[in-house]
């Protein structure tokens, strides 16, 4: 297994227990702080390591396309994520996270001018039937009121497909870790004034405040940094096809620590996305 491959392995590890911890922290705390805890405690572990190795001027200069961009790879998509895990379950929302590379290869089009090949798109027709055995897996069947968390979600994974490609294109050169602390930084900003509104009264549990801590520095400060860099090596429709492993992920840490049922279905599902992961392919310009 090379390089890549086992930073896609740790990368859907973090970002399948992002859904784990905000099924357990939203409820508390509300979408807006959370979501604010989360991109400022991130900023602030990174910020003095950018410090450290002289990359505020490059930041700098740069800003306000690092903070567009963050506003859409982070702060609006993470917003909708955590109010639509108000009612989703940690899995239900991973298997809708991986819509996010059908979405990256649509933006593909005007904005990358790339052309899907027979065997990418096997790979991602394969990779959404897995992710539509998870949801038969998981009885998902939704009410008209129920479908509103679902575009929340399909909205998230918009604005990640549309801010992969920008990344790459506005950001050509900078180091990960330049891009992923002014990004961060940039949204914690913007929702900061929304969360203050929202702050709740009652004191949160020490579980909300432990779920707090991993998904700010384990799911999204660590998470990012290697994001940013396979975005650099595999471009955006490739990197973004992280997310077929996600709801893997997401699946198996939901029936560990919520307790969440794990069927064959499941199963079934997790080798489709696998095989689709798979067909995309890694190579580089490949």
């Amino acid at each position: 297994m090379n390089q890549d491959r086992i930073l896609l392995v740790a990368l859907a590890a973090l970002w399948g227990g992002s859904f784990l911890f905000m099924r357990v922290a939203a409820p508390a705390l509300g979408p807006f702080p959370l979501i604010a805890l989360r991109l400022g405690l991130a900023s602030l572990v990174l910020v003095p390591v950018l410090a450290l190795r002289g990359g505020m001027k490059l930041w700098f200069d740069n800003w306000l396309r690092i903070a567009i961009v963050g506003v859409f790879l982070s702060a609006l998509p993470f917003c909708l994520i955590a109010w639509a895990t108000l009612s989703l379950s940690a899995g239900v929302a991973s298997v809708l996270n991986a819509t996010t590379p059908l979405m990256t290869a649509l933006w593909a089009v005007p904005l990358a001018g790339e052309r899907l090949s027979v065997q990418r798109v096997a790979g991602l027709g394969l990779g959404l039937a897995g992710v539509a055995v998870l949801m038969l897996g998981r009885g998902a069947a939704f009410s008209a009121a129920s479908w509103w968390p679902v575009l929340a979600m399909l909205g998230a994974t918009a604005c990640y497909g549309w801010s992969g490609h920008m990344a790459r294109r506005w950001l050509p050169g900078l180091p990960s870790l330049v891009t992923a602390t002014g990004s961060l930084f940039s949204g914690a900003v913007l929702v900061l004034p929304l969360a203050l509104l929202s702050w709740p009264k009652a004191p949160a549990p020490a579980a909300v405040w432990w779920s707090v801590v991993l998904l700010a520095l384990g799911s999204t400060a660590v998470a990012y940094l290697i994001f940013y860099r396979l975005i650099d090596r595999l471009g955006a429709t490739r990197a973004s096809a992280v997310t077929y492993l996600v709801p893997v992920f997401g699946v198996m840490w939901g029936a560990m620590w919520l307790a969440e049922p794990l069927t064959p279905t499941m199963l079934a599902g997790a080798g489709l996305i696998l095989g689709g992961v798979v067909l995309l392919g890694w190579k580089r310009g490949g």
